[in-house]
């Protein structure tokens, strides 16, 4: 089923603008977002296939199927606890029968983790982007040599500039365990050998550890080396984590983070202090405001008015303050599950 067979078949329920427009926070690079509920036909429902939910391929269209909508309102999800509350203005259409599905049979404590919690990971994702901005991982993947250290008088000298200094290539080179010393290695070269060959430091860029040889016994090693297994492991995760985010970001608002000059994505840690208003409002009104009253403090954020570190702060101290309304509202612990089900059924049959 798709979106066409819905509209086609008239089986919606709600079709709303969401997103942006019904916060009133959209700019005129906005998109316009169109979330809704539909009924599975009779004959389809009591099939064996059952749709929970149809999009298009941006997924700035999506469309939940009654049952499917009814089990987020349960959970509190914040996107379909907005859409039950979505402002007059943006509703294109509303079955009589929607009515049914009121706010308050669904507001509960779990707000505060599904509103609260999701800013807090919001704001870790933040935290994530402001650490790949600050320290960007240039594109020329370093190798386990650049993590290997030889000794030198009392100190250390990297293993680059020892095998330049002397004149040898790694490929020339071999190590041997060191008993009882981790990560430490003797070194030697294939000019020390009377019989056969060294396999190398290491075998490779893409390699994750040392090589090891056999030398025959008597011979002293010209070097004591170090391998920084630890850091180079750190490294290669990091590398891979900052690469596979360039590739998947969404380069307009990647320029945007740039151009206000602040290292984090505005648009997300505007999103954050939107849920963490709204998870307050829930606990001290005991409703959802979609359109947002605070939108002139909304946009400041988005536009890169204040500072990382200033945000964080702030919205550390609000989740500290929801916490505490959350243990005092009198809002219920967890949604009535029963009543939920009973309007469902109610609807269902009703429907049908």
């Amino acid at each position: 089923m798709t979106i066409d067979d819905v509209r086609k078949d008239k089986l919606l329920l709600l079709d709303c603008v969401s997103g942006s427009i019904a916060y009133g926070l959209n700019t005129p690079q906005s998109d316009i977002d169109m979330k809704g509920v539909f009924i599975l036909p009779k004959r389809v429902y009591y099939g064996l296939e059952y749709t929970e939910q149809v999009n298009n391929e941006t997924n700035d269209e999506v469309y939940y199927e009654l049952k499917r909508f009814v089990d987020l309102l349960v959970k509190n999800n914040p996107n379909i606890l907005e859409l039950l509350s979505t402002p007059e203005d943006c509703i294109k259409f509303r079955h009589p029968i929607m009515g049914l599905l009121k706010p308050e049979l669904f507001l509960s404590k779990l707000c505060k983790q599904t509103f609260a919690g999701y800013a807090q990971s919001q704001i870790k994702k933040a935290k994530g982007l402001h650490k790949k901005i600050v320290n960007p991982v240039d594109k020329e993947r370093k190798s386990v040599l650049d993590f290997c250290y030889v000794i030198q008088h009392q100190g250390s000298i990297k293993l680059t500039s020892w095998l330049e200094k002397n004149g040898l290539l790694q490929e020339h080179c071999g190590l041997v365990n060191i008993a009882h010393m981790r990560e430490v290695y003797a070194l030697f070269h294939n000019s020390q050998l009377t019989a056969g060959y060294l396999k190398g430091i290491c075998s490779g860029i893409e390699a994750n550890d040392v090589s090891l040889s056999s030398v025959e016994k008597g011979i002293d090693p010209l070097a004591i080396l170090s391998f920084n297994k630890d850091g180079y492991s750190n490294y290669c995760k990091d590398y891979q984590e900052y690469w596979e985010w360039v590739d998947k970001r969404n380069d307009v608002r990647y320029e945007n983070t740039i151009a206000h000059q602040k290292n984090y994505d505005a648009k997300n840690m505007m999103h954050t202090f939107r849920l963490l208003h709204m998870a307050e409002e829930i606990a001290t009104e005991g409703k959802i405001n979609v359109r947002r009253h605070d939108r002139e403090f909304l946009l400041r954020v988005r536009s890169g008015v204040f500072a990382y570190d200033e945000l964080v702060t702030m919205a550390n101290e609000k989740i500290d303050k929801i916490d505490q309304l959350f243990h005092n509202c009198n809002l219920p612990e967890l949604p009535d599950f029963k009543s939920a089900e009973d309007t469902l059924i109610e609807m269902r049959e009703a429907l049908y």
